[in-house]
């Protein structure tokens, strides 16, 4: 284990003595917010303290068993132990590496994905909805809930823009997530080289769309929106849904007059829950805004490329004639296209997560440097 993780791990186990003195005193225990957030570091802290404690002990062991290897009738039981040691150390450094990493707030949260075509015309498209697909069938797989916020249909079938919104929690390699954790990677432009279904000499057009993976935003944390900075209008709702939706002037538009961003959402069956589905849509593209001019500000400091956000970042290619996709950010190339569409997203989505936390991890060393 490097040196600065001893030493990050070492500042835990004083950590917990310190909360367990504090927890135990009178005057804390009557403060009971006070209380609380403490109770709650400190069960972070005993998590991470815990296992650096097992650490040390199977580093005693091993020890223990390369003393016992000299001796010939101790050898074997000694490399069962050495082995057993060397295996569980592993696990846990692999463990305490992810504890340490700084986390988002943001990653337990449901999520917003907007998909929207772009050059390509039909094509992109019908990108767009293959994009949709992979995603749903993804989530699906991960136990997450996905619903469509809102859509605009081409005429082949496709999508020009479509939001769906993610919630739910689920394992991955880097541990429990929530969607922006697991989705947040997904924003930038996504490539696609083949032959559309319109065209009829076989030749390979190249056509894109841009994800955006917005974090929904906490009811007691989300920016504070004027109401008169606000135009709200209302129509008709188009395509699916039966007489209802049909019929009545349900689907609602807000849009955020000082900065021109606007919201729409259509899906739900009664004006009032399409309002409050696209002023949480609306509340999330506008945070986001801000979050990506604070990234902005900061990204001459910033070396990695994961998770900026920036859609004009062309950070995927799906070569269909090769079965090819191409992460062009951590230079991951994998041969197994069709399945990654029917939402087999793990590789992708666990290789990205292992990129930025090595990228964390690096970031750690050279601050305690």
């Amino acid at each position: 284990m490097k040196p600065f993780l001893r030493q990050q791990l070492a500042r835990y186990a004083d950590r917990l003595g310190e909360l367990e003195f504090l927890l135990s005193r009178e005057d804390i225990m009557k403060d009971m917010e006070q209380f609380l957030k403490l109770s709650r570091e400190h069960t972070d802290v005993a998590a991470v303290a815990s296992r650096w404690v097992r650490y040390q002990q199977r580093e005693a062991d091993l020890a223990s068993g390369e003393e016992m290897k000299s001796d010939p009738e101790m050898a074997e039981m000694a490399q069962e132990e050495i082995d057993s040691a060397t295996a569980e150390m592993a696990q846990l450094e692999g463990e305490l590496q992810r504890m340490l990493l700084p986390k988002d707030p943001d990653d337990a949260r449901p999520a917003f994905v907007e998909i929207r075509a772009g050059t390509g015309g039909d094509e992109s498209a019908l990108f767009a909805a293959d994009m949709a697909r992979m995603y749903t069938r993804y989530c699906d797989a991960k136990g997450l809930k996905t619903e469509v916020m809102s859509a605009s249909e081409s005429e082949l079938g496709g999508y020009k823009e479509v939001v769906l919104r993610v919630e739910g929690n689920t394992t991955t390699a880097a541990g429990s997530c929530g969607p922006y954790g697991i989705l947040k990677f997904e924003s930038g432009g996504h490539r696609v080289q083949r032959v559309p279904a319109t065209e009829t000499q076989g030749r390979i057009h190249t056509s894109a769309c841009t994800v955006a993976v917005l974090a929904e935003p906490d009811e007691q944390e989300a920016i504070k929106i004027n109401p008169s900075d606000l135009r709200i209008d209302t129509y008709r709702a188009s395509g699916a849904g039966g007489q209802h939706i049909n019929k009545t002037d349900s689907a609602v538009r807000i849009t955020h007059i000082p900065t021109g961003i606007v919201a729409e959402c259509q899906d739900g069956r009664s004006q009032h829950s399409n309002k409050a589905q696209a002023l949480k849509v609306l509340t999330a593209r506008i945070q986001e805004k801000d979050r990506s001019e604070r990234a902005a500000k900061d990204a001459a400091e910033r070396k990695s490329l994961v998770g900026t956000g920036d859609r004009s970042d062309r950070i995927r290619t799906y070569n269909f004639p090769q079965g090819r996709l191409t992460d062009h950010r951590i230079n991951l190339t994998l041969y197994k296209l069709l399945t990654i569409m029917e939402g087999d997203l793990d590789d992708v989505i666990n290789a990205l997560q292992a990129y930025e936390a090595a990228e964390q991890l690096a970031a750690l060393e050279l601050a305690s440097n």
